[in-house]
């Protein structure tokens, strides 16, 4: 296989607000040389979901030291927010969150 997923490309409103939001969420760091290019820590590994019903949004793993509720929280410090009115299928295993932009993503159970 000669390729590999080398990055996801986020639409958002202001780049720089962005780039703060998700290196603090997800503990990325901008490049130097391209402060809108986040590199993620070692060993990191990204996986791309395609689905024709969703609208474009990152999905989050939540590791097995911590818990959604505290992923929730360290979060909304950082400026997301819950999303109160989205509909949950009976098997949820995801929480949606807005960050301060208005991008959307999930936060997924371990």
């Amino acid at each position: 296989m000669g390729l590999t997923l080398g990055a996801i490309v986020l639409n958002v409103p202001d780049t720089t607000a962005a780039a703060t939001f998700w290196s603090q969420a997800l503990g990325f760091t901008s490049r130097a040389d391209n402060p809108d290019f986040l590199v993620p820590p070692a060993g990191a590994s990204t996986r791309l979901h395609l689905d024709s019903t969703d609208r474009t949004h990152l999905d989050l793993w939540v590791t097995p030291d911590t818990t959604v509720a505290a992923e929730v929280a360290r979060l909304e410090s950082l400026g997301a927010h819950l999303v109160e009115d989205w509909t949950y299928p009976p098997d949820a295993d995801f929480t949606v969150m807005q960050a301060p932009d208005g991008t959307v993503f999930c936060l997924i159970e371990p």
